[in-house]
């Protein structure tokens, strides 16, 4: 990379420290780096030039020569607008200014022929060009021109500060005259000649300047290829890195309490994924390193089962272990869950959340410190200072994407040595998205559910069809089962959610009146014990309609509950929607999903009804939310400047993504270090990249 690049901007001909400051603050360009890394986002094909009289209605980008022969200024409402008759020989039209006026008048000059480009409009019975794109029929011959004319980035303050793409196009040339067109290869010999890949100056000069289709296609795979290259080879490197220096303890032996639960205390035959998972967490924790794993798996697959299980392993050597919810409901449910199991083993087992009383939490810090109390369970009330274990050997952490790195690196300095880490998330990471966020993290996949459950049968109903549904609700409840009906929230709007929910309820209570019927209510407006003791009943099946709104999405587990009805479930994404159907199934009966929407739909809420209607598969749902929202969105806050690409987009270059990864492992699996001359390439610009903090910017 030559030191050049690393040139501030403002030293470029034609930039200056206006502009500068401009281009700093809107698109965060700082130096030549940043420039030439400012990839177009579309192109036009400026081969073609148009007569007047072959113009046509469509709001087309068009090029056109002729030469302007009048101007007038025409008063409007606000102000004046500025219009020149333009002509060529076989028509006049007209272009139009509503600002910089006066530059625009100066700097144009009448009868000279020039080249315009810009949208067409048709007006009052005659074709006219607004804000053009007007150059020098000579300048315009002159320049460097490619075949496709790039299109770049902008934003409203840049244009109405008169940085067109234009400009953005002149600076960009002036780049690659004061660069000479050379830049330094950043890809190995052998990467290049296995690809077929074009050099690094090519291809930086054919996405800016393409010479033709083929050329540009060419260059922007180069660049893709690269840069995905670059964020694996970052990732992997990390993962190695971890392994050989983050010492994690080896818990060699496999003891009694593994032992005697498994053979006397599983509650039903483990699946072969959970098999296959647990082995992998075995392999893991008996090696020398810290184990850094993610477990993935759907809602009901049997993800607590494993987390028990490889505690037990902690436990059989000696370690303590303890287990990390987001939410209050959550963790009671894991430790309520577990405690039973622990009971029969004889397992000292704690929890500690943000409302355990200051007595409680006292006895439970001085039996961690001892050692008396093995496993612990809470929520972020474990990060705390005060909470010190006497030896933690493995930490899990249930729905990652709810805690920000910063809190999962407190869990590890609970010790001298950091202890094993197992992440767990029932929210399906398309596996593109895995590899490009948690690619330092290695990862489980509990892909089948336990045998007995019945996949959950799912319809798209309209509003017309209610009394039927309702229909359908009665005879479930006559065999004994009981309903969720859920209402969207959406937190801009409580008032308008509030009213949907009472609506929903009185109109529900209409039809299933007292004494035949008992309905529970919940809603973020009530006290927490008013919500507790609403659940409590539901959950003793005291009452067989739950009316909710989403607050039932994370971990309420009623086995006798079959039907889950969504009220408007165009309003919910498509992982909510997962989320809430897998409350429901629990049980050895079949369960329904009934999602009720009204007659408008957007095409994308068409899309999320159809993929809920056609698919269980988690991943499946999670790889068409990526592709209707967006990585960033489906990242959360937390993990939403994951991916800041430049060029490559993880959903459409896919393949590309995978083709990286596999030649970046395949090189650190022949050469760990980069070491080999054939590789130099490859580790001065890993180097060089992290100085110049380019790369580390897309990893969070």
């Amino acid at each position: 990379m030559s030191v050049k690049l690393q040139t501030p901007i403002d030293y470029l001909k034609g930039v200056g420290p206006n502009r500068a400051d401009l281009l700093r603050k809107e698109l965060g360009i700082h130096t030549y780096q940043d420039l030439i890394n400012l990839f177009p986002n579309r192109y036009i094909d400026r081969t073609q030039y148009y007569k007047i009289n072959q113009l046509q209605r469509s709001n087309a980008d068009v090029q056109i020569i002729g030469k302007i022969t009048t101007f007038k200024e025409v008063a409007q409402k606000r102000g004046k607008r500025l219009v020149a008759t333009f002509q060529d020989d076989t028509g006049t039209m007209e272009l139009v200014w509503f600002r910089g006026q006066k530059w625009i008048r100066d700097s144009l000059k009448l009868n000279k022929p020039y080249v315009i480009f810009g949208k067409i409009n048709w007006f009052s019975g005659k074709f006219n060009m607004p804000h053009p794109d007007v150059e020098g029929l000579d300048e315009h011959k002159e320049n460097l021109r490619s075949v496709m004319q790039p299109v770049y980035p902008s934003t409203e303050k840049l244009s109405n500060r008169g940085i067109t793409n234009r400009v953005v196009s002149k600076i960009m040339q002036q780049l690659f005259l004061e660069t000479g067109k050379r830049f330094t290869e950043t890809l190995s010999e052998n990467l290049l000649t296995e690809l077929k890949l074009i050099s690094k100056s090519e291809a930086l000069f054919n996405v800016h300047f393409p010479m033709s289709q083929e050329l540009l296609s060419k260059a922007q795979f180069r660049l893709k290829f690269e840069e995905l290259f670059y964020i694996q080879l970052q990732l992997i490197i990390k993962n190695l890195v971890h392994k050989s220096k983050i010492k994690g303890f080896p818990f060699e032996k496999v003891g009694s309490y593994f032992n005697t639960f498994f053979k006397a205390h599983l509650p039903f035959e483990l699946t072969n994924a959970q098999k296959r998972v647990l082995k992998e967490i075995r392999a893991d924790m008996g090696s020398n390193a810290q184990m850094n794993r993610l477990l993935q798996g759907d809602v009901g697959s049997g993800k607590t089962i494993v987390a028990l299980m490889s505690m037990l392993i902690a436990l059989d050597n000696g370690f303590q272990a303890c287990l990390m919810a987001p939410t209050e409901i959550l963790s009671v449910q894991h430790y309520n869950g577990l405690l039973e199991q622990c009971n029969k083993l004889n397992i000292r087992i704690g929890k500690l959340t943000g409302s355990t009383k200051t007595s409680e939490r006292k006895k439970i810090h001085e039996r961690l410190e001892s050692g008396d109390l093995q496993i612990l369970i809470g929520t972020h009330a474990l990060l705390e200072d005060k909470v010190k274990f006497k030896n933690l050997g493995l930490a899990i952490i249930d729905e990652q994407h709810r805690f920000g790195v910063a809190q999962r690196s407190k869990l590890w300095k609970k010790n001298t040595s950091p202890p094993h880490i197992l992440v767990m998330t029932a929210t399906p990471i398309p596996r593109t998205l895995a590899m490009s966020v948690y690619g330092d993290l290695d990862i489980s996949i509990i892909d089948e559910l336990p045998p007995g459950r019945q996949s959950i049968k799912t319809v798209h109903r309209y509003d017309k069809n209610r009394l039927n549904v309702f229909k359908f609700i009665r005879d479930e409840i006559t065999k004994g089962r009981q309903i969720y009906i859920v209402y969207p929230l959406i937190q801009e709007n409580e008032k308008m959610d509030y009213k949907d929910l009472m609506d929903g309820y009185e109109s529900i209570s209409r039809d299933f009146p007292l004494p035949d019927y008992q309905i529970s209510i919940v809603h973020g407006k009530m006290k927490p014990a008013d919500k507790d003791y609403e659940m409590q009943r539901f959950i003793k099946g005291e009452t067989q309609i739950m009316v909710a709104t989403t607050v039932i999405e994370v971990g309420v587990n009623v086995p006798n509950a079959s039907v889950m009805i969504i009220e408007s479930a165009e309003r919910f994404g498509l992982s909510q929607l997962h989320q809430l159907r897998g409350r429901v199934g629990r049980g050895a009966e079949q369960s329904y999903c009934i999602l009720m929407t009204g007659h408008k739909l957007s095409n994308d809420s068409k899309t999320r009804l159809e993929t809920m209607v056609k698919t269980s598969d988690g991943f499946e749902i999670a790889e068409v939310d990526l592709r209707l929202r967006g990585p960033g969105d489906i990242m959360g806050t937390q993990q939403s400047g994951v991916l800041n690409l430049k060029i490559a987009d993880i959903i459409k270059d896919n393949d590309i993504l995978k083709l990286a990864r596999h030649h970046a492992k395949n090189m650190l699996k022949n050469d760990p270090t980069l070491a080999s001359a054939s590789n130099k390439v490859v580790l001065d610009t890993y180097i060089a990249l992290g100085k110049y903090k380019n790369i580390w910017n897309y990893i969070s």
